[in-house]
């Protein structure tokens, strides 16, 4: 039940509370980054798409805003095949394309409301579905969002909140959000931070 992993969250608090709050820290600081940040987290969430953190964070570590903003597809391509990344011709499509958002910062923080933000993102963004435009909200100091990856979905089925159907609707991404909300209100954190602590449950770290 939700009571045991609330349980094993509260007893988290003291060992890796002071690592989640530096983390968390470091989304806040994005509201003083400029596009070019903005732009750059938002590539590193398109690679993430059935990948993982890791490998996205690799990437953007070497290629960085000018390798996503000015190579052209094939060189982009290329250079995803040479770091290992699976999906390295549709992935660079799609951060070729989301170029024409390169002022991403500007789109984002124009909105009176995260969630018409997120909307916004899954609508316009090729290789963004809800999970994707979570992250990035999140990455960027938006902390109302749940990421329901693959490891957060486990969690929450092995606590017997949820269960995970094989294909996430829309409606069924929401309505197991709602959920993740719960728990985050219970624990008197924001869902983005609770998310960083059922990643640790499930992979002893603390990426973004």
């Amino acid at each position: 039940m939700s009571n045991d992993l609330v349980e094993k969250i509260e007893r988290l608090k003291p060992v890796i509370g002071d690592q989640v709050k530096k983390r968390i820290d470091e989304f806040l600081s994005f509201k003083d980054k400029d596009s070019r940040e903005w732009f750059s987290e938002l590539c590193f969430c398109i690679l993430t798409a059935n990948s993982s953190a890791e490998m996205g964070i690799k990437i953007q570590n070497v290629l960085k805003f000018n390798g996503f903003a000015m190579l052209n597809e094939k060189e982009l391509a290329r250079k995803l095949k040479e770091l290992g990344y699976r999906f390295y011709n549709v992935r660079a499509r799609y951060i070729v394309e989301v170029r024409k958002f390169i002022n991403i910062k500007e789109i984002v923080t124009s909105f009176k409301e995260p969630w018409e933000s997120r909307e916004w993102l899954v609508e316009n963004v090729k290789g963004l579905g809800y999970k994707e435009a979570s992250h990035f909200l999140r990455n960027t100091g938006f902390l109302d969002f749940a990421i329901l990856d693959r490891h957060i979905l486990r969690i929450m089925e092995g606590a017997r909140i949820t269960r995970v159907p094989k294909n996430i609707s829309r409606n069924m991404y929401l309505e197991i959000e709602k959920k993740f909300i719960e728990i985050s209100e219970r624990l008197e954190m924001k869902p983005g931070e609770l998310d960083l602590y059922l990643w640790y449950l499930s992979t002893g770290k603390i990426l973004k």
